[in-house]
């Protein structure tokens, strides 16, 4: 067998890593998880069953309107695991029904804060644990917050709620049900909700900038991407026929809203923009928000330490080492009682001997 770098002088072959690291990502797959918040009836499910052309709430039972009034905010997470061409996703939604729907909604976002603690606390354990081979990363990469189009910009619960969530995980502004704006109105509606998003202070995931030496063509999708923000969208998952050819759109007495047109909606940029930022998003989710995370947690968990707080608390950090410290402890009395146990059957099997 002949190698290419004896045949090809000052050729060593490290140029086909790239090759090696996609062969193992295939093989191994890819996890995602996307969150979706918004309020009632702006199209949240269906966008997200449009967006990957699979339906992931099967069995899911709409409450009528006294079932509503009752109704609190809870989080559903649905993981289906998608194939193309070889490539294998394991997706994972968690949608947020009840978010927006009460009266009082001062107390919306609380169990969606605890639920995107409780993913990073539960990475962090698992990361600090003996057995780190086999970790489910169920951390939210990504979270799509649905604005409605029937209003003049952002509401104060809208504003709150990304004010509260920009720190811990990557935003992504979306406009629902945009086949009810005219392409003037949409414009309008853009331009509103960055002038609020600016003047609050609320940071988005911000599309990372394209290098020198990438592609026209790339450079030129990027570009759209970032002038589309928030993305204007509809979903639907209906088959029709238009001018001899099946589309996914709504039909209305006026005539064909194509969801995959980009003459229609930001549908397609939507999509891009996920797909082709899928890896930037989970990168970002690990390095900003997990380290911050990580960081206040291990200082906690120093500050506790020093006052001499030996209990593991949710406020503490790294509960792990406490309780490691902990079993250390028991395991060395128990050893020290086993000890004391030999010694006394020892001492014992030496009087018998004696006696006999």
């Amino acid at each position: 067998m002949k190698f290419s770098s004896i045949e090809t002088p000052g050729y060593v072959g490290f140029a086909n890593l790239p090759n090696q690291v996609h062969r193992k990502s295939v093989k191994k797959g890819f996890e995602f998880t996307l969150m979706v918040v918004g309020e009632s009836g702006l199209g949240k499910s269906t966008l997200v069953n449009s967006l990957f052309l699979t339906d992931l709430y099967p069995e899911r039972i709409i409450p009528d309107a006294v079932e509503k009034q009752k109704q609190t905010v809870k989080l559903e997470a649905s993981t289906v695991e998608i194939e193309e061409r070889g490539v294998k996703l394991r997706l994972t939604v968690v949608d947020t029904p009840g978010f927006g729907d009460a009266i009082d909604n001062s107390d919306s976002f609380s169990a969606i804060l605890e639920y995107i603690d409780e993913q990073y606390e539960r990475f962090l354990r698992d990361e600090s644990g003996l057995n780190r081979r086999n970790i489910v990363d169920n951390r939210i990469h990504c979270c799509f917050y649905f604005i409605s189009p029937f209003g003049h910009g952002l509401k104060p619960l809208d504003v709150e709620f990304m004010k509260k969530l920009h720190s811990k995980v990557n935003i992504v502004p979306v406009i629902a049900k945009a086949d009810c704006l005219t392409k003037k109105e949409i414009l309008r509606l853009k331009c509103r909700i960055m002038q609020e998003i600016e003047d609050h202070g609320i940071k988005i995931y911000p599309l990372p900038d394209c290098d020198s030496d990438e592609d026209e063509d790339y450079k030129e999708q990027v570009k759209q991407l970032k002038a589309a923000v928030p993305f204007a969208v509809c979903g639907a998952n209906t088959l029709l026929e238009v001018k001899g050819k099946k589309v996914r759109g709504r039909l209305y007495p006026w005539g064909v809203v194509e969801v995959e047109n980009p003459e229609h909606c930001d549908f397609i940029k939507l999509r891009t923009m996920l797909i082709t930022h899928m890896q930037d998003l989970q990168e970002v989710t690990q390095e900003v928000h997990y380290e911050n995370y990580r960081s206040d947690r291990l200082a906690k968990g120093i500050k506790n330490k020093e006052n001499g707080i030996i209990k593991p608390e949710r406020d503490s950090i790294v509960p792990t080492q406490i309780v490691l410290t902990e079993k250390d402890r028991i395991l060395q009395e128990k050893e020290a009682e086993l000890r004391r146990m030999q010694e006394m059957l020892a001492q014992m099997q030496a009087k018998m001997q004696a006696q006999q």
